[in-house]
């Protein structure tokens, strides 16, 4: 059975702000560094194979981080990094509201896109990585997607914090969540 232990990377004061990241490079603050040391602690105990994450700096920082006490071979793979928000990006929440209707921003990665880079990203581990323990640091949006792709309705609604923990297992030719939004490990979730 192929395992992927899906972590949200850690807060960054966009996040906190509750501005748009999408594939802008935003790094890290404190606290979301903070949200990674738990993050090792929590899953250091465990029998991990590889770490991987996306190459924008909060996804790899956070990564760089857990993997201190583990030492695996660490990989960037960019079929999990952010949908691109387009003309989304750097804005507020209250900004979005008053300059654009529902959540569509032009310049904006389709839906379906950012779904076939997803499942892209997921047949290349499961070729790579047959019977492995992965950790693999991504990002909410994507996250969200793995999570209405394999558990939950399409119209559900999913807020997940940073340093949340999801996990994947891919038992029966197909993918299943075994749990989501995990925070247990964390003093103090962030936005």
């Amino acid at each position: 059975m192929t395992q992927i232990c899906l972590i949200r990377h850690g807060q960054t004061d966009w996040n906190k702000a509750g501005r748009l990241q999408g594939q802008t490079n935003i790094p890290l603050n404190e606290a979301g560094r903070k949200q990674a040391s738990e993050c090792r602690d929590h899953l250091s105990g465990g029998d991990w194979d590889v770490m991987i994450t996306t190459s924008l700096d909060r996804a790899r920082e956070t990564g760089e981080i857990i993997n201190e006490k583990m030492g695996l071979p660490m990989e960037v793979m960019d079929e999990f990094m952010e949908r691109g928000f387009g003309e989304g990006e750097g804005l507020t929440r209250e900004e979005r509201r008053a300059s654009y209707e529902g959540f569509d921003f032009p310049g904006m990665e389709t839906g379906n896109d950012l779904t076939n880079r997803i499942m892209a990203g997921l047949a290349a581990i499961l070729q790579r990585y047959p019977d492995k323990r992965i950790l693999l640091v991504s990002h909410g949006g994507v996250i969200a997607a793995i999570l209405k792709l394999f558990h939950l309705d399409e119209q559900q609604e999913v807020k997940l914090f940073n340093g949340c923990i999801n996990n994947l297992h891919y038992l029966e030719d197909s993918w299943q969540v075994k749990g989501y939004n995990v925070v247990d490990h964390l003093s103090s979730p962030g936005a």
